[in-house]
């Protein structure tokens, strides 16, 4: 990330004629205010915001969408069918992805309506622009956050009661809802893991009782955790299940 950065910000400078003619000149990373008080970036500044963004995308996926829990439970599932890396993780991270695009669609659609549209027709500024986005992702993480999560990072962070979702900083809300979404994913993961549990216990006890030492229950067990998956439609039935555990705004 750091060297993303530099070499961002290297780039502003060797790319701006005026830095060329005067290195310690810093013109190429200016903004300026006209009479209306409207605020404008030179585009090299612009550049380097644009980067630095870039680098914190794949954190901002994984802290404020519903792709943690998704992804762990696909994890788990893996783990309980004792398939080893079928499917891989690619496989896995791509399931993941479309399925939280699915969820957040309605987010993304409000954040594009409200938030994105006015800013790019010009009618309404960058911070304004900000600051309805982070209302709009603050009301689907609250709703889908646990109430004790909520309230310990609050009391970690000694802030008073809020009047609204939007009053939350995200320095609150963001753990409360990542340390949410990994409980509930664990539990999901368990309520998973207890019928092929079940049928590992069944074939290991008749395997003991017919003497077969031996012979690995995991083994013999895999293909029929593999025929009930099927039978019931396990990969629907996960995905429609998971989808409908999240609550959109």
């Amino acid at each position: 990330m750091r060297s993303l950065i530099i070499l961002s910000f290297v780039f502003c400078l060797i790319s701006t004629p005026s830095l060329s003619a005067d290195p310690f000149s810093l013109s190429a990373l200016s903004s300026s205010t006209d009479a209306a008080g409207n605020t404008t970036y030179s585009l090299s500044l612009q550049i380097l915001v644009l980067m630095s963004a870039i680098t914190v995308l794949p954190s901002l996926v994984l802290g404020m969408t519903a792709f943690t829990r998704i992804i762990i439970v696909l994890s788990i599932l893996r783990q309980a069918l004792g398939t080893q890396q079928t499917p891989p993780n690619q496989v896995l991270i791509a399931i993941a992805l479309s399925l939280t695009a699915t969820v957040m669609t309605p987010t993304f659609q409000r954040v594009y309506d409200e938030s994105a549209t006015p800013y790019l027709a010009e009618t309404m500024g960058a911070e304004e622009a900000l600051s309805i986005g982070g209302a709009i992702m603050k009301d689907f993480m609250v709703i889908n956050t646990r109430k004790d999560s909520l309230i310990i990072f609050s009391d970690l962070a000694n802030s008073k009661p809020f009047a609204s979702n939007a009053d939350i900083p995200f320095s609150v809300i963001l753990p409360a809802f990542i340390t949410s979404e990994l409980k509930t994913a664990f539990q999901i993961g368990f309520l998973i893991f207890l019928p092929f549990l079940v049928i590992d216990m069944v074939i290991s006890s008749i395997l003991m009782s017919l003497g077969m030492m031996m012979l690995s229950p995991m083994l013999i067990s895999l293909p029929f955790k593999l025929l009930l998956f099927v039978l019931v439609d396990g990969w629907s039935m996960m995905s429609a299940s998971l989808v409908s555990t999240f609550v959109t705004p």
